[in-house]
């Protein structure tokens, strides 16, 4: 007898890999703060989000997260300085590292990071996306 994720694995394998083209999964989405999966790969999540205005501080007990700013520009706040990242510059927050980013104006990120980290991390709040859609 085979699994449901043996069978995934297996059905993954013998399919040819898709193209994500970026631009088009952005256009599907809109709401700010609520990140959508793109693609899996070895425990990871390719994850998009639109990010406009101030989010919430919080950290990852247990994940490192990996910021891609797509198109725009953003702020990374720290409690000891910012960071602005612009389109094409990427940030790694390790694990523990408290951090807000904040966008003053629409701003599409793609994160890479564990498929188990919560994006309000230690926070629970309206925020909070538990079950996200995949595009």
């Amino acid at each position: 007898m085979t699994s449901d994720s043996s069978r995934r694995n297996d059905a993954r394998s013998t399919q040819a890999p898709a193209v994500v083209t970026l631009a088009e999964k952005f256009a599907r989405i809109d709401e700010y703060w609520s990140p959508k999966i793109v693609g899996e790969l070895n425990g990871q999540m390719v994850k998009l989000v639109k990010f406009h205005g101030p989010f919430e501080w919080h950290h990852h007990e247990a994940e490192d997260e990996l910021f891609l700013v797509h198109r725009g520009s953003f702020r990374m706040e720290f409690r000891d300085r910012s960071v602005t990242l612009r389109a094409g510059d990427f940030l790694i927050v390790p694990r523990g590292v408290e951090h807000c980013p904040v966008a003053d104006e629409e701003v599409e990120v793609v994160l890479f990071e564990p498929a188990s980290t919560l994006n309000t991390g230690n926070v629970i709040s309206e925020r909070t996306r538990e079950a996200l859609d995949h595009l």
